[in-house]
């Protein structure tokens, strides 16, 4: 090992077996963690290769269980968000491109620092299940075209070695480790092809728009480089996606969106990037017959009924679909949050808001947090909005314990920058690639 780390310190390109020595060693607790964490600062200050990274990405994607979707009919593809705040996307898109004939298969995961979970958030919905089993997962997809599940532990375990130790020697932001580290696990997943949407902005992990072109660039070329069809879009994190952000706020939403309401933005991106899915799996062939054949799903309630009928094949109260004020846990608190000063909107950061937002409950604080499902803020403005202080309610604060929304309130109000000159809204959609 001591030469592998030399070799890389050096500027030296790794070959295949090196890569496998050092991800074999992580997964079976052979190598000193020193080890391990010298490696991976001599990787953040030298870089991967385009082979490297593919290298290691499939390795790690190899240390563990891989999931079979063989038994399933035509090309598996499958959505990544590099995480968000108010990103309900999955929620929309998953019965939204079963509904179009193409087969979902999803694992996902839960609440991550400021960062919203999509598991938390199906499990508002009472009675859901996400803890499935391989065969009952498949088996759903087989019969109703979509399911989302918990991933298991055994996928990808070298990824949980390597993310632990760059959590703690400020590695985290290297950019091909971020790429192997999401699509080891997508790999192992086994998807025929990826979308691929990457945050950028004040609530995304990558705050700069060049940083974030760049990871999209290396994951598209890793999952190429590993056999995989890939497509990614850089999209718009510099405020919360849509209005809602927390767990069944969000489910709410999705279900007004799958009814042809609720938030423009949210719409458009759930389009987008289920076109792209319909393209890549080859059941379109150009954007607009993609996007067609989806507002052509919305707009006849196709969308929503698969909805409904996913939630029930996975244990919860289908009813969700048509009154989901009733059937959601509603907070026995609320609160305005009142423009402090008078002028426009001129930021609103999402990283702040998921931070206050998961110690109302919303997200998890710690590995054994309990999450609070109505918990949440519903956004009343936008990016260029005109406020006017002691007036303007900028958002509805909402949980189940007042002591904690009363906490918070500070923390989200600073999230709003409020100026005096109106600013453009940012783009959507600011890059396509591959």
């Amino acid at each position: 090992m001591y030469e592998i780390i030399k070799k890389k310190r050096d500027g030296g390109e790794l070959n295949r077996d090196e890569l496998a020595y050092v991800v074999r060693g992580a997964c079976q607790h052979r190598l000193p963690e020193a080890q391990l964490a010298a490696w991976l600062m001599a990787v953040f200050w030298r870089g991967l290769s385009r082979r490297e990274t593919v290298d290691l990405t499939v390795l790690m994607a190899q240390s563990g269980s891989q999931l079979d979707l063989s038994r399933l009919p035509g090309v598996k593809v499958d959505k990544h968000s590099t995480g968000g705040v108010g990103d309900k996307t999955t929620l929309v898109v998953a019965p939204l491109v079963a509904a179009a004939g193409l087969p979902v298969a999803k694992l996902s995961g839960r609440a991550l620092g400021h960062t919203g979970g999509t598991l938390d958030k199906l499990e508002s919905i009472p009675g859901f299940r996400t803890d499935l089993s391989m065969d009952e997962f498949l088996g759903q997809v087989e019969r109703i075209g979509v399911a989302v599940a918990g991933a298991g532990a055994g996928l990808a375990p070298a990824d949980k070695v390597f993310y632990a130790l760059r959590d703690q020697t400020a590695t985290v932001d290297s950019i091909p480790l971020i790429a192997a580290s999401v699509l080891s696990k997508k790999l192992a997943a086994g998807a025929d092809a990826f979308v691929l949407d990457v945050k950028v902005g004040s609530g995304a992990f990558l705050k700069r728009e060049e940083e974030a072109v760049t990871l999209a660039e290396t994951m598209v070329e890793t999952a190429r480089g590993a056999g995989r069809r890939a497509r990614a879009l850089v999209t718009d994190m510099n405020q919360p996606l849509g209005r809602a952000v927390g767990n069944a706020v969000e489910v709410e939403e999705a279900v007004a969106v799958l009814r042809g309401e609720g938030p423009a933005a949210v719409r458009e991106l759930s389009l987008e990037l289920g076109a792209e899915m319909l393209l890549l799996a080859g059941v379109e062939s150009s954007r607009e017959s993609a996007r067609r054949r989806l507002e052509e799903r919305l707009a006849s309630g196709a969308a929503l009924e698969k909805f409904q009928i996913w939630v029930q094949a996975q244990g919860g109260d289908p009813h969700v679909a048509e009154r989901p004020q009733e059937v959601l846990p509603r907070p026995s608190c609320r609160r305005a949050l009142l423009a402090g000063t008078t002028g426009f909107v001129q930021g609103i950061n999402g990283e702040e808001i998921g931070l206050a937002l998961a110690s109302m409950g919303a997200g998890r604080t710690g590995a054994d947090a309990v999450i609070d499902p109505a918990a949440g803020l519903l956004v009343e403005v936008s990016i260029g909005d005109e406020v006017e202080a002691g007036r303007s309610v900028l958002g509805w604060v909402q949980g189940t314990e007042a002591s904690r929304v009363e906490l918070a309130l500070p923390r989200l109000l600073d999230a709003f920058r409020i100026g005096p000159e109106p600013v453009p809204a940012p783009p959507l959609v600011y890059r396509r690639v591959g």
